[in-house]
This record gives structure tokens, C-alpha cells and sequence, in this order.
């Protein structure tokens, strides 16, 4: 993709000590001029781009991913590369492999001997021998699909609690339950005469007290004497994986950084100490943030803010970083040989999957998978820069700033500020074809890592419980209030908009007075009272934890109108409550939007119905400036 030309854009404080002039009475002419050769990204060409990797892992030399495409209705599909014979579904075309374990699925299949296992909305499936189409081998929730030694091994879920579950791999497929538990299993990892998994209890999240848990175990057999390694009430162990020296590694934020240990028959040591997250918050099963490599050494993701990077350990300790132009890459690491496989993305480069040489003395990339189309190979794109603010003494708050595509030094323009999900995701230094899709109309897009994203450690990610709604809200209208001042805002057309947690943010960021003319609050979480209630089993306690800040949002006090994009199968965050919300909007004569998309779930924007969302989401901007307007007929702005 072909980036825009900013010149004069500084790191850090860039709009205090850039050179080039503000212009603060008017948009500028440069930049509208700029405006009438930018061709805008298209509703079908952003949502084509926003295909989804994820799951990436090898199978018997190959490398296996599962592929959301949206514009082919949002399917999930199994798709596998082999050197030689290149890529191809190995999963029936149409049919939905996903996982609806903990709410977010993950680990969703297996590949073993040309066989697919995986997951689809009945149960567990199994390829039959001769082709075709699945067979159902189990009804229920399934998830972290593991292969064993002559057995498959997997999470199974139920209202009840969570099973650790053992199938044959051979002949008739037979279940039995090896372990049982009120609380959450994840990671169950068969090592050499052991078994290794992980254990949360119902009142915690994976993120805040997570356990990893070793017992003897054998096929045919039931895990015996197990004890726990590591983890506990104040401490998130997570990703236990059998290293080829017979070691067992994991991930522990015991330093207050998720970082890499090993234990090794009696004690647990420190891999590699660094000063940020060498895991991501676990909302799936079957992340793999570390991988070994066949000449000892191990490839990692090191996440510090919103950027990542990728870093090899040698067997001594010593970290050496790899030279990659990915910025952002998903917490899904494959390896064979010396060659690693992830999911990585740069400003200019939706997420795609690709192989990493590390053998050679300058690494070698080789892209395998990606989600631009011919359509877009020539497109201009906004690239972000890294904005930090000091708040409230020595404190700073982080976001990413997308100018509008191809503006001037001196930009100004209507703005976008997104507060992500989570609420303890974090902002992603990629390209993000749905972002573009605004900034090629002329508005600037601000991601912020408010207060409790993940990216800053244990006390920041902690930080939110009991104050949300507030400090989520103060840090989002810091970044807007300070792009305001500099000039790069136009007062009356900044927007807030959010996702899930995000929306219940940006649901309160106009409940209050502040700097935003209106909100898009999409799968919005509205009470979290009543979330708590109906939220799966798996995220209960991270409701009960939020609780406490600023409650349910209350139709009396919305100042702003209010776009709500709900999907009707959401099962995350219910739709009723944005339906009740919406009622007592229209009882009181508040003006707002509501659009309800059938047969969508909790992620609208890589479903059938994305682009739906995002042309409703541009005309509710557009209608809100056109009224400002209107009430001001002198007034300009830089929208195209």
C-alpha cells in the first residue's frame, strides 16, 4: 500500500514541536484540494479487506490457520499451506468452524495424519476417511484441540463447569472425561509420561489469577498426583508448553510483566526477563506466544504499548530482536525446522500470515496469506503516528493518530476517536482497512490505550476494576480534548465510538459534558448490573470486577445522539438491553439511531453484515455535522 506523504510529523508531543502551522479558524484549503484526488476506500472493497487470521499452527510440515472472510458471509474457514503444494481449504466449503467455549472459542481444530478435527456449532467433528463432508463426533462446547499420544485432547464446557477430555484417534471415536472442575481448564499439553494444564476458579478472570497445573498422566489414563506450579490469587501463569529439552515453560506475570519461565524437574527459572508482555490477555484458548525452533532456540512476541516485535532467545538467555517490518502480531506462533510462522501487520499492511527464515543470518520473509485484494494494491493509505499526553501529574496516555488520507503537515479535520474492546485490549499498530475507510472520506481516526488496556503490565491492566466508565472516559476525552486545543479537531465533530466494552464507553463518554458531538456504540454493554447476569459463564467475573464505576447508562443523561449497531444473536452482550435503552430514548424524545442486524453475533465487523454497519456509521457522522451546519450555515469542515 502506498502511504501518505506527511512531511513535518514528529514522535512523542509531535503536534506541540512540529514546524508547519496549525490552521485553527478553518479547515485548510491545502487540504481540500488534497481531498478531491484521494479516491475513497469503498464500503465492499473495506469489508472484502477485512478477512480475519487467527489459529495459526503446523501440522506434519504444513501450516494450518482458520480464515474469516466477510464478504463471503463471514465464514470461518480451515485453510492450510504445504511447501509444494501451496494453499487450500481443507475444511467443507460453508461450513462454520468456530468454537463456542468460554464465549470466544480458540483451539478450534487439529489436523492429524490428513485428518481434520475441529469444532463447529453442534459439537466436535471429525473428517471422514474417504473425504467429504464431517461427521459429528460429540455434541457440545469445544475447545483447545490438542493432539496427544494416540488421543486428541480437548476443553469441553458446560453451564456446570469444565471438563478436560480425552478422544481416540483411531477406529470409533471414544470420549472419556479425565478431569472436572467448576471452574475453567485451558491448555491441556501431554508431555513425556505428564500432562500439563491450566486452571482459573469461576470467581477470577484468566488474566488476573490463573494456575499451571502438572500431574503423571498416559493415554487410556486419568491425570495422578497433580500439583500446582505456578500461579495463584495475585499472579496469571498461562501457555504451558513442553519445550524439546524435557523442560515445561509458561508465561508468568509475576514481575508484573507476562514473562517466559521453565521449570525443570524441581524449580521454576526465569527464561528471558523483559520489561513487557510475552503473552496476550488469554480471551481464547490456544494462544502460543512462544515457540521452539529445531536448533534450541525460541521465537517469541514481545508486546510494549501498541507495538509488538518478535525476538529469538538463545539456549544462553541472551535476547536478540528480529528484523521484521510487523508492527503488530497475533499471539498465534507456529514453527517447523528453523522456520517460524505467525500472524503479523504493519501500517500499510492488513494482518497476513507469513514465514519467517530464521536461519539465515538476515532473516527471510515469505507471505503466504493476505487479505488485500487487487482492488487495493495501489490504494493510499493514513499512516498513524504514536501520540503520548501527560494527564494528571507524571501519568501518560497512549493512542494512535491516523490523519485523513493524503492531508497536509497541517491537517485539520473531523475526528474518530475508537475506544477498544476488552476492556482490556489495547490499540494495534497495523492497517485497518475499516479505519481507512474513514480517513479516505476525509476524517482523522484516534485509537487511545486508555486505562486498563493490556501493553503496561499488571497494575495498569488492573487499574480499570471498579472505575469503569470513568477513567476509560477521562483518558478518551483527554486525547480529543488535546487534539482540540492543537488544532487538529474540529469543535462540534469529534466522535466517540466503541465496541462491546468500547461501547459502553463511548455510551458514558456522552453522558457527561465533554468534547464529543455524538457516539456509535457497537454490541454495546449497557448495564453491567445486569451484564453480569446474562453475560457467559466464562466472563462473569470480569464483570463482577468492572462493577462499581459508572454504572448503567441511563437514557435521561445521553447529551449526544447515539448510533447503537447491535447484532440480534449477540449472546455476549445482549440485545435487549440496547432495545430497552433505545425505548426509553424515544420516550423522553432523544433522538438516536438504531440498527439491528439479524443472524449476527457479537463481532459486526467481520460479519456478513460489516459493510451494512459501516455505511450507517458514516451517515450518522455526516448527519450530525449537516445539522451543526445548518445551525451555523458559516461554519466549514474538511469532511469529503
Amino acid at each position: 500500500m502506498a502511504a501518505s506523504a506527511v512531511p513535518g510529523w514528529c514522535r512523542g508531543d509531535w503536534l506541540a514541536s512540529c514546524s508547519h502551522p496549525v490552521t485553527r479558524g478553518s479547515c485548510s484549503r491545502r487540504v481540500v484540494k488534497l481531498a478531491d484526488r484521494i479516491a475513497a476506500v469503498s464500503t465492499k472493497d473495506a469489508v472484502k479487506a477485512s478477512v480475519s487470521y487467527d489459529q495459526l499452527r503446523a501440522a506434519g510440515g504444513a501450516f494450518c490457520w482458520v480464515e474469516t472472510r466477510p464478504d463471503a458471509g463471514g465464514v470461518t474457514t480451515v485453510t492450510c499451506w504445504r511447501p509444494g503444494d501451496g494453499m487450500h481449504d481443507v475444511s467443507p466449503q460453508g461450513f462454520a468452524v468456530s468454537s463456542g467455549v468460554h464465549a470466544y472459542g480458540g483451539g478450534s481444530f487439529a489436523v492429524v495424519d490428513g485428518m481434520l478435527w475441529c469444532v463447529g456449532r453442534d459439537g466436535l467433528y471429525r473428517s471422514r476417511r474417504n473425504g467429504g463432508d464431517l461427521e459429528l463426533v460429540s455434541r457440545g462446547a469445544f475447545g483447545d484441540l490438542t493432539v496427544g499420544d494416540g488421543e486428541l485432547l480437548a476443553v469441553r464446557e458446560s453451564e456446570h463447569g469444565d471438563e478436560l477430555i480425552a478422544v481416540s484417534l483411531t477406529g470409533a471415536p471414544q470420549m472419556r472425561t479425565i478431569a472436572e472442575s467448576r471452574g475453567f481448564f485451558g491448555a491441556p499439553r501431554p508431555g513425556r509420561g505428564l500432562l500439563a494444564w491450566t486452571a482459573w476458579g469461576e470467581q477470577n478472570m484468566p488474566w488476573d489469577a490463573c494456575e499451571v497445573w502438572l500431574a503423571s498422566y498416559s493415554p487410556h489414563g486419568r491425570p495422578e498426583n497433580p500439583v500446582r506450579l505456578a500461579g495463584g490469587p495475585d499472579e496469571s501463569a498461562v501457555e504451558p508448553k513442553w519445550g524439546p529439552d524435557g523442560a515445561l515453560y509458561f508465561v508468568s506475570d509475576r514481575s508484573g510483566w507476562w514473562n517466559l519461565y521453565r521449570w525443570n524437574d524441581s524449580k521454576v527459572e526465569a527464561v528471558a526477563p523483559i520489561g513487557g508482555e510475552c503473552a496476550a490477555e488469554p480471551w481464547e484458548l490456544g494462544y502460543a506466544s512462544y515457540e521452539f525452533l529445531a536448533d534450541g532456540r525460541i521465537v517469541m512476541v514481545v508486546q510494549e504499548g501498541p507495538r509488538h516485535r518478535l525476538v529469538v532467545i538463545e539456549p544462553d538467555g541472551s535476547i536478540h530482536p528480529v528484523d521484521l517490518p510487523y508492527t503488530s502480531i497475533k499471539p498465534y506462533l507456529a514453527a517447523h525446522g528453523t522456520t517460524a510462522a505467525l500472524i503479523g501487520s504493519t501500517p500499510t499492511a492488513a494482518p497476513q500470515v507469513a514465514l519467517v527464515h530464521v536461519a539465515d543470518d538476515e532473516p527471510r520473509l515469505e507471505v503466504l496469506a493476505r487479505s488485500e485484494h487487487a482492488a487495493l494494491s495501489n490504494a493510499q493509505v493514513s499512516v498513524p503516528t504514536e501520540l503520548r499526553i501527560g494527564v494528571h501529574g507524571s501519568r501518560e496516555v497512549v493512542a494512535l493518530v491516523y490523519p485523513p488520507t493524503g492531508s497536509a503537515a497541517d491537517w485539520r479535520a473531523p475526528l474518530i476517536v475508537r475506544a477498544h474492546p476488552g476492556p482490556t485490549a489495547s490499540c494495534l499498530l497495523r492497517l485497518d482497512w475499516q479505519a481507512q475507510y474513514f480517513t479516505s472520506r476525509g476524517f482523522a481516526v484516534v485509537d487511545v490505550d486508555y486505562r486498563g488496556s493490556t501493553g503496561y503490565g499488571r497494575s495498569f491492566r488492573e487499574s480499570l476494576y471498579g472505575r469503569w466508565g470513568f477513567y476509560d472516559v477521562d483518558d478518551c476525552a483527554a486525547v480529543a480534548s488535546h487534539l482540540l486545543e492543537v488544532g487538529r479537531a474540529v469543535h462540534g465533530q469529534v466522535f466517540i465510538r466503541g465496541a462491546s466494552a468500547g461501547g459502553y464507553t463511548a455510551l458514558h463518554a456522552v453522558s457527561m459534558d465533554g468534547p464529543f458531538a455524538a457516539a456509535t456504540a457497537v454490541s454495546a454493554i449497557v448495564d453491567p448490573d445486569r451484564w453480569a447476569q446474562t453475560v457467559p459463564r466464562f466472563q462473569r467475573a470480569h464483570a463482577l470486577r468492572l462493577r462499581g464505576g459508572a454504572g448503567r447508562v441511563r437514557a435521561a443523561t445521553l447529551q449526544r445522539p447515539v448510533l447503537f449497531i447491535h447484532g440480534m444473536a449477540d449472546e455476549v452482550a445482549v440485545v435487549e438491553e440496547v432495545r430497552e435503552l433505545a425505548d426509553e430514548l424515544v420516550a423522553l424524545g432523544v433522538g438516536h439511531e438504531l440498527l439491528l442486524l439479524p443472524d449476527v453475533g457479537h463481532y459486526v465487523a467481520t460479519s456478513s453484515r460489516a459493510g451494512t454497519a459501516l455505511e450507517a456509521e458514516l451517515a450518522h457522522y455526516r448527519s450530525v455535522m449537516a445539522a451543526a451546519a445548518a445551525v451555523q450555515p458559516g461554519s466549514q469542515d474538511c469532511q469529503r
